[in-house]
Protein backbone atom coordinates (compact mmCIF):
# COMPACT_ATOMS: atom_id res chain seq x y z
CA UNK A 1 0.00 0.00 0.00
CA UNK A 2 1.44 3.43 -1.01
CA UNK A 3 1.51 5.38 2.02
CA UNK A 4 1.83 8.61 0.39
CA UNK A 5 -0.91 8.17 -2.19
CA UNK A 6 -3.45 7.08 1.35
CA UNK A 7 -2.33 10.34 2.85
CA UNK A 8 -3.25 12.28 -0.10
CA UNK A 9 -6.66 10.91 -0.41
CA UNK A 10 -7.31 11.30 3.02
CA UNK A 11 -6.35 15.01 2.97
CA UNK A 12 -8.36 15.69 -0.12
CA UNK A 13 -11.50 14.16 2.01
CA UNK A 14 -10.60 16.56 4.48
CA UNK A 15 -10.89 19.49 2.15
CA UNK A 16 -13.95 18.36 0.73
CA UNK A 17 -15.92 18.22 3.84
CA UNK A 18 -14.50 21.01 5.75
CA UNK A 19 -17.38 22.05 7.54
CA UNK A 20 -18.35 18.39 8.69
CA UNK A 21 -14.87 18.22 9.39
CA UNK A 22 -14.42 21.46 11.81
CA UNK A 23 -17.97 20.18 13.35
CA UNK A 24 -16.47 16.32 14.05
CA UNK A 25 -13.08 18.92 15.30
CA UNK A 26 -15.24 20.34 17.94
CA UNK A 27 -17.86 18.58 18.89
CA UNK A 28 -14.75 16.15 20.06
CA UNK A 29 -13.15 19.30 21.71
CA UNK A 30 -16.31 19.64 23.77
CA UNK A 31 -17.32 16.23 24.58
CA UNK A 32 -13.33 15.09 25.35
CA UNK A 33 -12.81 18.44 27.49
CA UNK A 34 -15.88 17.64 29.54
CA UNK A 35 -14.43 13.80 29.69
CA UNK A 36 -11.07 14.76 30.97
CA UNK A 37 -12.86 17.48 33.69
CA UNK A 38 -14.78 14.58 35.00
CA UNK A 39 -11.33 12.55 35.37
CA UNK A 40 -9.38 15.57 37.12
CA UNK A 41 -12.49 16.36 39.45
CA UNK A 42 -12.52 12.75 40.03
CA UNK A 43 -8.85 12.83 41.35
CA UNK A 44 -9.13 15.86 43.56
CA UNK A 45 -12.00 14.58 45.28
CA UNK A 46 -9.70 11.47 46.14
CA UNK A 47 -6.87 13.68 46.95
CA UNK A 48 -8.99 15.79 49.34
CA UNK A 49 -10.20 12.48 50.93
CA UNK A 50 -7.11 11.14 51.30
CA UNK A 51 -5.96 14.70 52.97
CA UNK A 52 -9.14 15.06 55.44
CA UNK A 53 -9.43 11.57 56.53
CA UNK A 54 -5.66 11.74 57.63
CA UNK A 55 -6.38 14.72 59.54
CA UNK A 56 -9.68 14.54 60.57
CA UNK A 57 -10.42 14.07 64.35
CA UNK A 58 -13.20 12.51 66.58
CA UNK A 59 -14.01 14.73 69.63
CA UNK A 60 -15.52 13.73 72.36
CA UNK A 61 -17.22 17.13 74.48
CA UNK A 62 -17.28 16.81 77.83
CA UNK A 63 -20.30 17.95 79.95
CA UNK A 64 -20.82 21.67 80.50
CA UNK A 65 -22.83 23.44 83.48
CA UNK A 66 -25.10 24.46 80.67
CA UNK A 67 -25.58 20.95 78.90
CA UNK A 68 -28.42 19.35 78.44
CA UNK A 69 -27.87 16.03 77.56
CA UNK A 70 -29.42 12.92 79.51
CA UNK A 71 -25.61 12.41 80.50
CA UNK A 72 -25.17 15.62 82.09
CA UNK A 73 -27.77 15.62 84.94
CA UNK A 74 -24.51 16.42 87.51
CA UNK A 75 -23.53 19.49 85.74
CA UNK A 76 -19.97 19.70 84.04
CA UNK A 77 -17.93 16.97 83.88
CA UNK A 78 -15.72 16.01 86.72
CA UNK A 79 -12.44 14.59 87.48
CA UNK A 80 -13.20 11.10 88.10
CA UNK A 81 -15.11 11.21 84.08
CA UNK A 82 -12.24 12.53 82.78
CA UNK A 83 -10.11 10.02 84.22
CA UNK A 84 -13.10 7.44 82.77
CA UNK A 85 -12.54 8.89 79.34
CA UNK A 86 -8.97 8.63 79.52
CA UNK A 87 -8.80 5.26 80.56
CA UNK A 88 -11.25 3.73 78.32
CA UNK A 89 -8.89 5.35 75.36
CA UNK A 90 -6.06 4.11 76.81
CA UNK A 91 -7.24 0.42 77.31
CA UNK A 92 -7.03 -2.96 75.32
CA UNK A 93 -9.37 -2.29 73.45
CA UNK A 94 -9.70 1.30 71.94
CA UNK A 95 -5.60 2.14 72.10
CA UNK A 96 -4.90 -0.04 68.99
CA UNK A 97 -7.47 2.01 66.90
CA UNK A 98 -5.92 5.27 68.50
CA UNK A 99 -2.53 7.06 66.66
CA UNK A 100 -2.70 10.16 69.30
CA UNK A 101 -4.93 12.11 71.12
CA UNK A 102 -5.01 15.55 73.27
CA UNK A 103 -7.45 16.75 75.79
CA UNK A 104 -8.67 20.47 75.45
CA UNK A 105 -9.60 21.91 78.56
CA UNK A 106 -12.31 24.54 79.57
CA UNK A 107 -9.67 27.45 79.56
CA UNK A 108 -8.09 26.64 76.47
CA UNK A 109 -11.37 26.27 74.33
CA UNK A 110 -11.71 29.43 75.71
CA UNK A 111 -8.99 30.96 74.60
CA UNK A 112 -9.31 29.61 71.21
CA UNK A 113 -12.94 30.91 70.54
CA UNK A 114 -11.50 34.22 71.74
CA UNK A 115 -9.18 34.15 69.24
CA UNK A 116 -11.01 33.27 66.27
CA UNK A 117 -14.13 35.24 67.24
CA UNK A 118 -12.45 38.85 68.45
CA UNK A 119 -11.45 40.31 72.01
CA UNK A 120 -15.68 41.45 71.88
CA UNK A 121 -16.81 38.60 72.85
CA UNK A 122 -14.77 38.13 76.21
CA UNK A 123 -17.99 39.48 77.72
CA UNK A 124 -20.50 37.13 76.06
CA UNK A 125 -18.85 33.79 76.52
CA UNK A 126 -17.22 32.50 79.90
CA UNK A 127 -14.43 29.15 80.12
CA UNK A 128 -17.24 27.27 81.69
CA UNK A 129 -19.89 27.34 78.81
CA UNK A 130 -17.64 25.63 76.43
CA UNK A 131 -16.32 21.97 76.59
CA UNK A 132 -13.34 20.14 77.39
CA UNK A 133 -12.55 18.63 74.65
CA UNK A 134 -11.02 15.36 73.82
CA UNK A 135 -9.50 15.28 70.76
CA UNK A 136 -8.37 11.88 69.37
CA UNK A 137 -6.63 11.07 65.52
CA UNK A 138 -7.47 7.68 64.72
CA UNK A 139 -5.46 5.09 62.40
CA UNK A 140 -8.01 4.19 60.42
CA UNK A 141 -11.00 6.53 60.25
CA UNK A 142 -13.31 4.49 58.84
CA UNK A 143 -13.39 2.82 62.58
CA UNK A 144 -15.12 6.42 63.95
CA UNK A 145 -18.43 4.52 64.50
CA UNK A 146 -16.54 2.55 67.70
CA UNK A 147 -15.34 5.16 69.43
CA UNK A 148 -19.17 6.60 69.30
CA UNK A 149 -20.54 3.51 70.85
CA UNK A 150 -17.95 3.68 73.76
CA UNK A 151 -18.51 7.07 74.70
CA UNK A 152 -21.97 7.53 73.84
CA UNK A 153 -24.43 7.24 76.58
CA UNK A 154 -21.35 7.68 79.38
CA UNK A 155 -21.62 9.72 82.43
CA UNK A 156 -19.94 13.06 81.80
CA UNK A 157 -20.01 12.98 78.17
CA UNK A 158 -22.68 15.30 76.10
CA UNK A 159 -21.89 14.46 72.71
CA UNK A 160 -19.00 12.30 70.47
CA UNK A 161 -18.32 13.79 66.80
CA UNK A 162 -16.13 12.54 63.81
CA UNK A 163 -15.43 15.46 61.78
CA UNK A 164 -15.54 13.29 58.50
CA UNK A 165 -19.74 13.78 58.70
CA UNK A 166 -19.07 17.30 57.76
CA UNK A 167 -16.91 16.85 55.21
CA UNK A 168 -18.91 13.60 52.94
CA UNK A 169 -21.53 15.93 52.30
CA UNK A 170 -19.02 18.12 50.20
CA UNK A 171 -17.69 14.71 48.45
CA UNK A 172 -21.34 13.46 47.51
CA UNK A 173 -21.92 16.79 46.16
CA UNK A 174 -18.64 17.10 43.81
CA UNK A 175 -19.21 13.32 43.17
CA UNK A 176 -22.13 14.06 41.68
CA UNK A 177 -20.97 16.73 39.82
CA UNK A 178 -18.51 14.40 38.30
CA UNK A 179 -21.27 11.86 37.46
CA UNK A 180 -23.04 14.92 35.82
CA UNK A 181 -19.68 15.84 34.04
CA UNK A 182 -19.57 12.05 32.64
CA UNK A 183 -22.69 12.21 31.26
CA UNK A 184 -22.52 15.14 29.40
CA UNK A 185 -19.30 13.89 28.31
CA UNK A 186 -20.91 10.77 27.20
CA UNK A 187 -23.66 12.02 25.22
CA UNK A 188 -20.92 14.33 23.42
CA UNK A 189 -19.08 11.54 22.20
CA UNK A 190 -22.16 9.71 21.11
CA UNK A 191 -22.62 12.71 19.25
CA UNK A 192 -19.28 12.54 17.53
CA UNK A 193 -19.01 9.37 16.74
CA UNK A 194 -22.41 9.55 14.56
CA UNK A 195 -21.03 12.65 13.27
CA UNK A 196 -18.31 11.27 11.83
CA UNK A 197 -19.84 8.73 10.76
CA UNK A 198 -22.18 10.56 8.82
CA UNK A 199 -19.13 12.93 7.25
CA UNK A 200 -17.11 9.45 6.08
CA UNK A 201 -20.52 8.62 4.48
CA UNK A 202 -21.37 12.21 2.79
CA UNK A 203 -17.10 11.69 1.84
CA UNK A 204 -17.12 8.47 0.04
CA UNK A 205 -21.10 9.28 -1.84
CA UNK A 206 -18.65 12.30 -3.09
CA UNK A 207 -16.17 10.42 -4.33
CA UNK A 208 -18.29 7.22 -5.09
CA UNK A 209 -17.15 6.92 -8.79
CA UNK A 210 -13.87 7.08 -7.97
CA UNK A 211 -14.38 4.45 -5.42
CA UNK A 212 -15.93 2.13 -8.40
CA UNK A 213 -12.84 2.70 -10.68
CA UNK A 214 -10.87 1.46 -7.44
CA UNK A 215 -12.91 -1.73 -7.39
CA UNK A 216 -12.70 -2.48 -10.83
CA UNK A 217 -8.92 -2.16 -11.41
CA UNK A 218 -8.75 -4.55 -7.99
CA UNK A 219 -8.10 -2.13 -5.07
CA UNK A 220 -8.31 -4.20 -1.76
CA UNK A 221 -11.19 -2.95 0.12
CA UNK A 222 -8.46 -1.93 2.76
CA UNK A 223 -6.73 0.38 0.76
CA UNK A 224 -10.19 1.96 -0.05
CA UNK A 225 -11.25 1.92 3.66
CA UNK A 226 -7.52 3.49 5.00
CA UNK A 227 -8.10 7.05 3.76
CA UNK A 228 -11.58 7.24 5.37
CA UNK A 229 -10.36 6.03 8.84
CA UNK A 230 -7.77 8.69 8.56
CA UNK A 231 -9.90 11.55 7.49
CA UNK A 232 -11.95 10.31 10.85
CA UNK A 233 -8.72 10.15 12.84
CA UNK A 234 -6.94 13.51 11.99
CA UNK A 235 -10.18 15.16 13.00
CA UNK A 236 -10.55 13.43 16.10
CA UNK A 237 -6.72 14.06 16.99
CA UNK A 238 -7.03 17.45 16.16
CA UNK A 239 -10.44 17.98 18.62
CA UNK A 240 -8.15 15.90 21.62
CA UNK A 241 -5.91 18.12 21.03
CA UNK A 242 -7.97 20.86 21.63
CA UNK A 243 -9.25 19.14 24.34
CA UNK A 244 -5.82 18.81 25.87
CA UNK A 245 -4.76 22.46 25.48
CA UNK A 246 -8.24 22.95 27.45
CA UNK A 247 -7.42 20.66 29.97
CA UNK A 248 -3.67 22.17 30.44
CA UNK A 249 -5.77 25.33 31.04
CA UNK A 250 -7.91 24.32 33.78
CA UNK A 251 -5.30 22.69 35.91
CA UNK A 252 -2.49 25.66 35.65
CA UNK A 253 -4.81 28.39 34.95
CA UNK A 254 -7.94 27.88 36.97
CA UNK A 255 -6.47 25.55 39.80
CA UNK A 256 -2.66 27.04 40.15
CA UNK A 257 -3.35 30.67 39.64
CA UNK A 258 -7.30 31.01 40.52
CA UNK A 259 -8.94 28.11 43.12
CA UNK A 260 -5.08 27.65 45.14
CA UNK A 261 -4.91 31.09 46.61
CA UNK A 262 -8.66 31.63 47.10
CA UNK A 263 -9.91 28.47 48.63
CA UNK A 264 -6.79 27.84 51.20
CA UNK A 265 -8.59 24.46 52.97
CA UNK A 266 -7.59 22.65 50.51
CA UNK A 267 -3.55 22.05 50.23
CA UNK A 268 -3.65 19.40 47.46
CA UNK A 269 -4.71 19.87 43.95
CA UNK A 270 -4.38 18.10 41.16
CA UNK A 271 -1.29 19.18 38.91
CA UNK A 272 1.59 17.65 36.57
CA UNK A 273 0.88 14.42 37.24
CA UNK A 274 -2.83 13.95 37.03
CA UNK A 275 -2.93 15.87 33.68
CA UNK A 276 0.33 13.22 32.70
CA UNK A 277 -2.23 10.64 33.12
CA UNK A 278 -5.62 12.50 31.86
CA UNK A 279 -4.14 14.11 28.53
CA UNK A 280 -3.17 10.68 27.09
CA UNK A 281 -6.40 9.13 28.07
CA UNK A 282 -8.02 12.16 26.22
CA UNK A 283 -6.66 11.42 23.52
CA UNK A 284 -6.54 8.01 22.96
CA UNK A 285 -10.26 7.86 23.44
CA UNK A 286 -10.88 10.49 20.45
CA UNK A 287 -8.66 8.52 18.43
CA UNK A 288 -10.04 5.09 19.13
CA UNK A 289 -13.59 6.29 18.86
CA UNK A 290 -12.97 8.31 15.67
CA UNK A 291 -11.31 5.24 14.04
CA UNK A 292 -13.98 2.99 14.92
CA UNK A 293 -16.49 4.99 13.91
CA UNK A 294 -15.23 5.68 10.01
CA UNK A 295 -14.20 2.17 9.79
CA UNK A 296 -17.84 1.13 10.29
CA UNK A 297 -19.39 3.80 8.40
CA UNK A 298 -17.12 2.98 5.20
CA UNK A 299 -17.13 -0.73 5.80
CA UNK A 300 -21.01 -0.72 5.67
CA UNK A 301 -20.97 1.89 2.93
CA UNK A 302 -18.93 -0.46 0.90
CA UNK A 303 -21.22 -3.15 1.72
CA UNK A 304 -24.13 -1.27 0.35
Amino acid sequence: MRLGLVLSEAFGGLRRNISMVISVILVTFVSLTFVGSAMLMQMQIGQMRDYWIDRAQVAVYMCTSVSTAATCTDGAADEDQLQAVRDQLDGAALAPLIRDYDFQTNDEAYDEAIQQLGEEYEGIITPEQLNATFWINLVDQTQSDVLSEAFSGMDGVEEVQDQMQYLEPLFSALTVATYIAVGIAGLMLIAAVLLIATTIRLSAFARRKELGIMRLVGASNRFIQTPFILEGVFAALIGSALASVAVWGIVNVGVDDYLRSRITFVTTWVSGPELAIVIPVIIVIGVVLAAFSAGFAIRRWLRA
